[in-house]
């Protein structure tokens, strides 16, 4: 696949903010499986762990691939960072479902957002390794899709309700967007409007979190 010299750096950089938020969803699944109420999600968020890890890792080698000179700019990793602080005081809270709520249905809905319009893109450009990027796609589906049912089950279960996560889904919620406006320059120049991976978001997310 040919990419034009202008817009290496742009899609590097992208690519290396992928990394990071898979590296963050790399640890803070690892965390989760130590906090998990059952063996059963213990194992899932184990599994789930390794496979952020190999995100983190396609995505770097893809990076270096396009730009292999680049180097990320400091601002990427500001608003991740604050995200990550939020999570962190989570897991010290022992509070399992904020960073469900955190991790498994805001970022990855985030991240299998990104990943649909990329997709959609190098799908049209005969990009190759199209099985690893359906697999990958798929894994995100499949964390996302986990977050949402034990959310629904601890609704049914009585052990939090939907005014509950819409709080604890707040600061969050306002940190995504602040993570695709930082994107804001990297987009356009890659002919990308931000807006539409924020609506891709949206219609990821479970209805409840916006009524």
């Amino acid at each position: 696949m040919l990419v034009r010299p202008d817009k290496r750096r742009p899609l590097a950089e992208l690519l290396r903010f992928l990394e990071l938020g898979e590296r963050l969803a790399h640890h803070c699944a690892a965390a989760q499986a130590r906090l998990a109420p059952t063996p059963k999600m213990r194992r899932f968020l184990m599994n789930q762990a390794r496979q952020e890890a190999f995100h983190a890792t396609v995505f770097n080698h893809a990076a270096l691939w396009i730009d292999p000179r680049h180097h990320t700019h400091a601002e990427l990793f500001i608003p991740l960072t604050e995200y990550e602080r939020l999570i962190l005081d989570a897991l010290d809270r022992n509070d399992f479902l904020e960073t469900i709520v955190a991790e498994q249905v805001i970022l990855e809905s985030l991240g299998e957002a990104i990943l649909l319009k990329l997709e959609a893109g190098l799908k049209k450009r005969g990009a190759p390794f199209q099985r690893l990027r359906k697999v990958l796609l798929h894994q995100e589906e499949a964390h996302h899709g986990f977050g949402t049912r034990v959310l629904d089950q601890a609704i049914t279960d009585g052990t939090t309700d939907h005014g509950e996560l819409r709080h604890k889904a707040g600061p969050y919620l306002l940190l995504t967007n602040s993570l695709v406006l930082t994107l804001q320059t990297r987009f356009d120049d890659i002919d990308e409007d931000p807006n539409e991976y924020l609506a891709t978001q949206r219609q990821l997310l479970p209805k409840w979190l916006y009524t």
